[in-house]
């Protein structure tokens, strides 16, 4: 079949047509990350006005209808006419892509915007954007929809003494898969540019949850390595600045006890995620100037030891800000500075710093040369360690650990290896499983926690050590990932507390020591089946909570009926019916008395009374369950009430984090759902004793079993369930956010007892599945 392909084939996107067709290629993706990124768009040009002297104030405010307002002190845009596009210089900003002052070397001498596409762009992603501009003394004001403008530029009032740009909008719904902003994700980038610009506040606030914070940090980066400090310090933190030819080099460090290193940098005010050329010029002027101390000042003994670059960063956190006129990125997502003229200047910058540093403060000089020699002394004993492991296989009858029962495919792409937690279960696996492709290594209790350990440590571990041995691709100096034996690691735990605790210990273990196995896409989790269910000569294995509720109400609604409702509309309706339990379950684990939030969820508009008309109703209502008010406290914030209840004092607050609770808002919709459907038929009956009616059904002469650890499953069903690939589920392990995952597991896995017991009380309530 032919197909014309012509000059009528090729389309000429015009104006903003070509952001709102392929939107991923100028803000990543339509989902989270980019949503956040319309955000960050719009406050960066408030950035670069502050960098240029001229804005001090920035206020960021998420409103309770999905609106965001940016409005900054600074000069404001200019609104004259524009001497080619004959219209307002500020539409021009909104509706024209690579149009913006970061083009004019004058305007701004260092920006964080590279192609002048931000504010045009989140223009055209957004259903409607309003901007409203002070200068000059008047107010101008201009609506957009969809990147068009609704009326030209207009003055719509005076303001003599005020200056600034405030644009608000509303993400397009049509284009976003999601519309809902993290204050914490936002909050984290704003934190950020707060520390590398000392003069400026920045003010988040979110409506919805009246959350508000604001940043201004007068000790600018090093307060910032002060702050992601959570260990033992080794050293003070010290910082230094920096110009030369137009670059601006700010950097700050510290070193604490821990064996991991954290330099983040920034490339006018931009997180450049991969590093370049200014990190790596910090990070050969810290290993000069370290070895130079240390050739210096050491004794015979200590300068006979070899200090590489890893040995002078265990335990560093650095934070590297360069201000740049015109940089150089690999890629529109600006993660990598390519500017070859930075490197000189920041190795430059940071060896002659430190060279005076150290020398006028001999005491925490020798800290940090301490710590680098332990680091290079751990490095020999584990390369020691690494050889001795090797004359040992070369020794034994086969290189392979005896507990490893390997697969007869010399192919790593087939090949897989099972991790399996307690020898019971793997003598299961290694029965049930299919010799021609899946390997077995059993593990023997809890690994070692590698977080709070060095290489030479850790290889003195058996456990670790068959596994990498197992592998094949060595650790640290020798790790080759050619040499990856397979392409299939799965690591296979029980559904308990201590199952999840091996998870998480072996998930350090590859994140800190084997992170390109991770990064292949080589590491995976096995999914055991929760629940069995037995009737008869039937039997099924279930994933989850989930997948039973679903189901148990499939069979059930075989043996229950309603006129007008067929059986596949009632499966449909009763599932609805069983995730509006869910978010009830999950409302009653963070409040008391959860009947009186349902009777609000059903009820939506008693949410929009005004105080005292909202509590006379719950009185009502706690009255006719027979409940007596204790004691109450109600003003415009909340209702805080004590209440007397048949199962002893309850404490019941309603305010606005209750209705913005994600669960609440979450089950208000899916009853929405329910009560747009005809259910006149169950003659006002609770959807929910309904449903467990069903489900009761479903139960009635079945044997339900619940399963707890693998050890519980014969080799044909662990087969069955969880191993082979026709049914078997099994989650991929990804780093999404590389810097996240450092921080969660310094946070659970390290020394510092503390920020974890804050964590955990903060998040008590969020706790889904408990073993005791």
């Amino acid at each position: 079949m032919s197909q014309e392909y012509g000059a009528s084939n090729i389309k000429v996107l015009k104006g903003l047509e070509a952001v709102r067709k392929r939107p991923g290629m100028y803000i990543g993706d339509t989902n989270t990350n980019g949503l956040h990124h319309m955000v960050y768009e719009v406050v960066d040009n408030s950035i670069d006005e502050a960098m240029a002297g001229y804005c001090r104030n920035i206020k960021v405010t998420m409103t309770k209808d999905n609106w965001i307002r940016v409005e900054d002190d600074g000069r404001g845009i200019p609104v004259s006419i524009h001497p080619t596009e004959n219209i307002s210089a500020a539409t021009v900003v909104l509706t024209v892509l690579h149009a913006g002052g970061k083009f004019d070397k004058d305007t701004y001498k260092v920006s964080g915007g590279l192609h002048g596409v931000g504010v045009s762009v989140v223009n055209a992603l957004s259903s409607e954007l309003k901007m409203t501009i002070h200068r000059e003394g008047k107010i101008h004001y201009q609506e957009f929809s969809k990147g068009i403008p609704k009326a030209p530029l207009e003055v719509i009032g005076d303001a003599p003494r005020k200056t600034g740009t405030t644009i608000e909008f509303l993400a397009d719904d049509s284009i976003f898969e999601v519309c809902d902003y993290h204050f914490d994700v936002l909050a984290k980038r704003f934190r950020e540019v707060a520390y590398l610009n000392p003069f400026i506040s920045i003010t988040l606030e979110n409506e919805k949850t009246k959350v508000k914070e604001v940043y201004h940090f007068e000790g600018g980066i090093k307060q910032f390595v002060t702050d992601l400090n959570k260990e033992t310090p080794v050293c003070d933190a010290v910082s230094f600045s920096d110009k030369a030819d137009d670059i601006e080099i700010d950097i700050a460090l510290m070193y604490n006890t821990t064996y991991t290193e954290k330099t983040i940098s920034f490339v006018n005010n931009i997180r450049t995620i991969d590093g370049g050329t200014h990190e790596a010029g910090f990070k050969a002027g810290l290993t000069r100037s370290i070895v130079k101390y240390l050739n210096n000042n050491a004794n015979a003994r200590e300068k006979d030891t070899k200090i590489t670059g890893d040995d002078v960063r265990e335990g560093l956190i650095a934070i590297v800000s360069v201000k740049v006129p015109e940089p150089q990125f690999e890629g529109q997502t600006k993660g990598k500075l390519g500017s070859s003229y930075v490197k000189p200047l920041c190795q430059k910058l940071t060896s002659e710093c430190l060279d005076r540093y150290f020398e006028e403060n001999p005491q925490q000089a020798k800290a940090v040369m301490d710590k680098a020699l332990m680091a290079a002394r751990g490095r020999e004993a584990a390369k020691k360690a690494r050889e001795l492991t090797r004359k040992k296989d070369s020794m034994s009858v086969g290189t392979l650990p005896g507990k490893l029962a390997e697969c007869q495919s010399k192919d790593p792409e087939v090949r897989e290896l099972y991790l399996v937690e307690g020898d019971s279960a793997g003598g299961s696996a290694k029965q049930g499983r299919d010799r021609v492709y899946q390997a077995i290594l059993p593990l023997k209790g809890k690994i070692l926690n590698v977080e709070k350990s060095r290489l030479d440590k850790i290889l003195k571990s058996d456990e670790i050590r068959n596994m990498i041995t197992a592998m094949g691709c060595g650790i640290g100096e020798d790790f080759n990932e050619e040499k990856i034996r397979y392409h299939k690691v799965i690591i296979m735990t029980d559904a308990d507390v201590d199952g999840s605790h091996i998870q998480t210990l072996l998930l350090t273990f590859f994140f800190r020591f084997l992170r390109p196995i991770v990064e292949k896409g080589y590491l995976y989790i096995a999914q055991p089946p929760l629940y069995r269910y037995k009737k008869g000569k039937n039997e099924i294995y279930l994933k989850d909570d989930t997948a039973l509720s679903n189901f148990l109400i499939e069979n059930g609604v075989e043996n229950f009926s309603f006129a007008g409702l067929g059986t596949n509309d009632m499966i449909d309706l009763f599932k609805t019916v069983s995730r509006y339990r869910d978010m009830l379950q999950q409302l009653e684990k963070r409040y008391s008395l959860v009947e009186v939030l349902k009777h609000l969820i059903e009820n939506p508009d008693l949410v929009k009374l005004e105080q005292m008309d909202l509590y006379e109703v719950v009185r009502g209502f706690l009255e006719d369950k027979g409940y007596n008010i204790l004691t109450k406290n109600i003003n415009s914030e909340m209702i805080q009430l004590f209440v007397q209840t048949n199962e002893g004092l309850e404490e019941l607050i309603i305010d606005d984090e209750l209705f913005a609770s994600p669960y609440f808002s979450e089950a208000t919709y899916i009853f929405s759902k329910l009560v747009e459907r005809d259910i006149s038929m169950f003659d006002g009956r609770d959807l929910i004793e309904l449903l467990d009616e069903v489900e009761g059904l479903a139960k009635k002469g079945a044997y339900i079993q619940r399963y707890k650890g693998l050890g519980e499953m014969n080799p044909e069903q662990l087969w069955e369930t969880t191993m082979t690939p026709e049914d078997r589920r099994l989650l991929r392990v990804k780093i999404d956010d590389a810097e996240a995952a450092s921080d969660a597991f310094t946070l659970f896995m390290g020394d510092e007892v503390e920020p974890r017991r804050n964590y955990i009380e903060e998040h008590a309530k969020d706790v889904e599945h408990l073993d005791v």
